[in-house]
């Protein structure tokens, strides 16, 4: 009798551990980048201004939300968006990129967010410029 009862003790208590699971937490990063619309604030490609029409960050200018399902959009992209790098990077994905775009958070506080990276230039696509983009929460 007292082997059945260790047996069944034994047993309900490897079932609480086996059928628990562990909730996640969302990071510090996920709710800073999910807690706001933000707003473009500037779009510098070398040190320029890209942002204006017929500029090579034009598309991004506007409001950007990322969502925490990993959808979103920024400017007139639509599309879904993904930590990378252990939640330094966000990479970008979309129908209206030719490839995704890989961004790095050079800031990311409840009052601004930074991402750099490098983009294609127009005149000369297989060169590069450097593009920092910055936006404030709308």
């Amino acid at each position: 009798m007292k082997k059945t009862v260790l047996f069944f003790v034994f047993i309900s208590v490897v079932y609480v551990f086996v059928s628990c699971k562990k909730d996640t937490v969302p990071s510090d990063n996920l709710n800073l980048l999910t807690s706001h619309i933000w707003a473009a604030d500037s779009l510098l490609a070398d040190g320029v201004d890209e942002g204006g029409a017929g500029g090579m960050l034009e598309m991004f200018k506007g409001d950007t939300k990322f969502n925490e399902d990993g959808t979103g959009y920024v400017g007139d992209i639509t599309g879904t968006w993904i930590f990378t790098n252990e939640e330094t990077a966000i990479q970008i994905t979309s129908d209206s990129l030719a490839l995704p775009v890989s961004t790095n958070i050079a800031e990311l506080t409840d009052q601004s967010l930074k991402l750099t990276t490098v983009f294609p230039k127009q005149t000369n696509p297989v060169t590069y410029a450097d593009v920092r983009m910055t936006f404030v929460p709308k």
